[in-house]
């Protein structure tokens, strides 16, 4: 989705940002920061650019009230891609913005960076972008080096490891009428409740409704449909359910495209289940205000994100687990009486 092998680093800019709840301050740069070599503008653009690699999911800029033009971010950023004279100033505003948002008393203080790029490409297309970072947690590095003919080791506390961003947005400069593409990374800290600030508080987004959500949207929907509400309908054994994820996740694997009257045909067959899960689908969109097509391009990279949750593992006490890949009619469910315990009865024609 995003790759950064033309990117460069225009513009870098350094705050840091306390909790207010906590009596926390924050200090802010009246300058960009300086480079002055090679190697660390190298060692950034890994560090903030790296982990956008295997993000998939692209989002808007919104607000809540339908104005985007009272989104914060929108406004700085706009700013900045309209006059890059604009840029300190603007990354200062965006510093404040989240000091203001940080009110739980589990949001972490700590720097941020504001970093304007050039050439970052998202979905093949080489943009001018806005990154905003937080670096929240630290590390202790042990440095070993030569003294003396022999060796001697030192440390740094409070360092920050490259390898592990803790938070991040990219703000490209396209669809700016639309909110921008945005692409959004959060290690989230501190509990449920300190978690939405950034993307909800601070960023304010709503997720683009493109293949790659509608097809993850569609697999989530179907996977709580068939473990939580069929229960509520119909009797069904756990490896009936298993089944029907297996066949809905093989459609998916399978087909190009989706169609709603097409998969509930082929995978879930029952009219009276086909009916709940349709206004099963129906109260979700109706409930997260989130449209999904009848009809869409399947997202190949949607399936595999949702292939890891899907479970096709059955299992029995603390004793066997049983992973059920193809037919459902080659394991039967009985009970003993003798032993007054179930059992389930396995059909194959060679061990492995």
């Amino acid at each position: 989705m995003v790759t950064f092998f033309e990117a460069s680093l225009d513009t870098i800019s350094v705050h840091h940002v306390g909790n207010q709840s906590q009596n926390e301050m924050y200090a802010l740069s009246d300058t960009p920061l300086e480079l002055q070599d090679d190697i660390i503008p190298n060692l950034l653009l890994q560090y903030f650019l790296k982990p956008f690699e295997k993000v998939n999911e692209v989002y808007h800029l919104m607000h809540s009230s339908g104005n985007l033009e009272l989104n914060e971010i929108h406004h700085f950023t706009t700013e900045v891609f309209e006059n890059k004279e604009n840029f300190q100033r603007a990354a200062q505003d965006i510093a404040r913005h989240l000091y203001n948002v940080s009110t739980h008393p589990n949001i972490k203080g700590g720097e941020l960076y504001v970093v304007y790029f050039n050439k970052v490409q998202i979905e093949g297309n080489p943009l001018d972008c806005i990154g905003i970072f937080k670096s929240e947690n630290k590390e202790t590095y042990l440095k070993v080096y030569p003294d003396k003919g022999g060796f001697a080791v030192d440390y740094e506390q409070d360092a920050i490891n490259i390898n592990k961003l803790d938070k991040g947005v990219l703000i490209f400069n396209i669809e700016k009428e639309n909110g921008y593409k945005v692409v959004v990374i959060d290690k989230a800290t501190g509990g449920q409740d300190a978690a939405v600030y950034w993307k909800d508080e601070f960023l304010q987004m709503k997720v683009r409704n493109d293949s790659y959500n509608q097809t993850s949207n569609t697999l989530g929907i179907y996977k709580n449909f068939v473990t939580q509400k069929l229960d509520d309908e119909f009797e069904m054994s756990k490896a009936d359910k298993i089944d029907l994820l297996n066949r809905s996740m093989k459609y998916f694997k399978e087909k190009e495209t989706f169609d709603l009257d097409e998969f509930s045909e082929e995978v879930i067959s029952n009219p009276e289940a086909i009916a709940s899960f349709k206004t099963f689908k129906s109260q979700y969109e109706e409930e997260f205000d989130t449209k999904i097509g009848d009809s869409f391009e399947i997202s190949g990279n949607a399936v595999k994100k949702q292939a890891r949750v899907y479970k096709s593992v059955l299992k029995l006490d603390k004793n066997f687990h049983i992973y059920i890949h193809g037919d459902n009619k080659l394991i039967e469910k009985g009970f003993d009486d003798d032993k007054s315990m179930n059992y389930y009865k396995v059909y194959f024609k060679e061990e492995a």
